[in-house]
């Protein structure tokens, strides 16, 4: 169960610990990354980020040597790097992730132009993912940044969107939550060859694409 009650987020968690149930509280995004390491050991953060500029170079000439009608909706996603924004470079290159695993980046990110009835209805259907909200489709800053699980926003004014993506992989991870099925490559990757837990195990895509990056 999700209540969202602090000024940020504060949830309820149930988590299996040596098959102990037991409850935890969240408060902001700091306490994501807290209980993420007392669970891994890892620091998720800076792990995530680091990992991410690490692969940047090869991951866009993986992207950029796709040809056909993959190649197109790689080159439309990666367009906006053209702006030289390091925040902006990270989220088209998260974003190209899901289109080369043959996943709709909207599932992990959904752009919506002011916040009317419409764009709230579609916030609270919506099971797992991102949301970014701007004032105008041209505008540079976003209105607000967050995460939402059963249609509940548990962060928002997160400062980006690859910090975004960090937090939700982070909080799915903690609460011991299954990948959503639409982006369950996009997260194997995230999970597996960004943060390199259980790295071992690939499925036959998550494998291609790794070979591909390390090649």
């Amino acid at each position: 169960m999700f209540l969202s009650t602090g000024p940020r987020v504060s949830l309820f968690l149930h988590c299996s610990d040596n098959q102990r149930l037991y409850s935890v509280v969240l408060c902001e995004y700091g306490s994501v990354n807290a209980e993420f390491k007392r669970i891994t050991t890892i620091p998720l953060q800076s792990k995530f980020m680091s990992q991410l500029d690490v692969y940047s170079e090869k991951l866009l000439k993986m992207f950029q040597g796709r040809g056909g009608e993959l190649g197109r909706r790689l080159k439309s996603v990666m367009a906006p790097i053209c702006d030289g924004d390091l925040d902006v470079r990270r989220a088209c290159i998260l974003k190209a992730v899901c289109v080369y695993l043959g996943e709709d980046s909207d599932n992990l990110v959904k752009e919506y132009v002011g916040l009317d009835e419409t764009s709230k209805t579609a916030i609270e259907e919506t099971t797992v993912g991102i949301y970014v909200i701007k004032d105008h489709a041209a505008s540079v800053e976003p209105e607000d940044t967050g995460i939402v699980l059963e249609g509940v926003k548990v962060l928002w004014d997160l400062e980006n969107v690859a910090f975004a993506v960090t937090m939700l992989f982070g909080l799915m991870y903690a609460m011991n939550l299954s990948y959503p099925v639409e982006l369950r490559y996009t997260f194997e990757v995230f999970q597996k060859i960004f943060m390199e837990m259980n790295g071992d195990k690939l499925s036959n895509k998550a494998l291609s694409f790794k070979n591909r990056l390390f090649q």
